[in-house]
């Protein structure tokens, strides 16, 4: 009889494992099969910040300043000896890029957006092809387990994008409306995974509408660098001569592009191969030219009023000498010549070096880069002018 009872006590042992096993089954069982049917499932979130367009790329650029009807008595005065009584002292000459710790407004960015320029920053050369992958890995998992994260990568990617192209002239031929940020959602025994990509997505590239090919590119970039090797060729590696020297090579070659219809007008390759620009191709010229040498300086967006009263979207510098930062716009230092007017050297050096009471006179920094884009600050300008 005891041995009956310890029997059935088994016998319902087993069976309760028996049916636990089978339940245990069928759940992995329906797991597998939503794995393997399912497989990863991918979410392509292609072009986040669509809207993304340089400040001025889509407005007529007037913002070069005319001069008046004025002859000059003096024309032929020396204007390239013109340097201060104060000395200056000499800087380190770095012909190579010197890290990311010397880009400005990368130090202003969130964690998030720092992962996206870093890759935009480490994979340069990968990306002249136009077709290179960027991977982002899983960085931002955490992130887009939230209910907004995909909003929110799309404003981290923005911000990204914008800074890297205002911090890097020499990436003059990237198009940021042509590159799309791809968000691959992998489910796998019910738990999500993020890996992020950008890539041109069903574009040939992501090339400016100028390039078409890495070798349109390549040919661009060893262009402007031959012309930068010979503009630089005369450094002294004193700052206030070198900086002089760039801003007088600008005013004296590069022409004001007046059409807004020429290719390249934005950027460096117009004004420094082509020689014809808006105000946006000197103010990043001169910033490439002066990051080739070491000297800190960035580039300002914003609004300027010119010489018929009007307000403009505009672009300038800001340059750093002995510590303390001054404004430069060389655009309005090489202005348009209308009639039979000539340009006396007060007006090419009257936007040099130029401190915060003067500039402030018709020169308003605007805090966003782009509609929409996040707020930077810009260095504290000296309060007087250099002297």
């Amino acid at each position: 009889m005891k041995n009956t009872f310890v029997k059935a006590i088994v016998d319902f042992i087993i069976t309760i494992i028996s049916m636990l096993m089978i339940v245990i089954l069928t759940i992995l069982g329906i797991l597998i099969y939503q794995e393997i049917t399912q497989g990863n499932a991918v979410e392509k979130v292609e072009n986040i910040v669509s809207t993304y367009k340089t400040l001025f790329s889509d407005v007529e650029d007037t913002s070069k300043k005319t001069t008046p009807e004025i002859i000059d008595s003096n024309l032929n005065e020396d204007i390239f000896n013109q340097a201060p009584d104060t000395p200056t002292t000499q800087y380190q000459t770095k012909i190579e890029n010197t890290g990311l710790e010397n880009k400005y407004f990368y130090a202003q960015l969130e964690d998030y957006s720092k992962i996206i320029y870093k890759a935009l920053y480490e994979n340069k050369e990968k990306m002249k092809t136009g077709t290179a992958q960027i991977d982002l890995g899983t960085n931002f998992s955490e992130l887009l387990s939230t209910e907004n994260g995909e909003n929110e990568l799309g404003e981290y990617y923005q911000s990204a994008v914008e800074t890297y192209l205002y911090d890097n002239p020499d990436v003059f031929y990237i198009a940021a409306n042509k590159m799309y940020l791809n968000i691959e959602t992998t489910t796998r025994l019910g738990k999500k995974s993020y890996r992020v990509f950008i890539n041109s997505g069903s574009r040939s590239n992501y090339f400016t509408d100028e390039y078409e090919s890495e070798e349109q590119v390549r040919q661009a970039i060893q262009d402007v660098e031959n012309v930068k090797e010979q503009i630089l060729s005369n450094r002294t590696g004193d700052i206030y001569s070198d900086v002089k020297m760039v801003h007088d090579y600008l005013m004296n070659n590069v022409e004001y592009e007046t059409t807004i219809s020429k290719d390249n007008i934005y950027n460096i390759y117009g004004a420094l191969v082509n020689k014809e620009c808006v105000c946006e191709g000197y103010a990043e010229a001169f910033k490439y030219l002066l990051d080739e040498i070491g000297i800190p300086c960035v580039l300002i967006m914003g609004e300027g009023t010119n010489s018929k009263g009007d307000i403009e979207s505009h672009a300038w510098n800001y340059v750093q000498i002995n510590s303390k930062w001054y404004a430069v716009d060389v655009t309005w230092d090489d202005p348009v010549i209308q009639g039979n007017a000539y340009v006396t050297n007060k007006m090419r050096y009257e936007y040099f070096l130029k401190g915060r009471i003067d500039i402030s006179k018709d020169h308003t920094p605007n805090a966003r880069f782009t509609e929409n884009g996040r707020e930077y600050n810009y260095p504290i300008l000296s309060a007087s002018n250099y002297e």
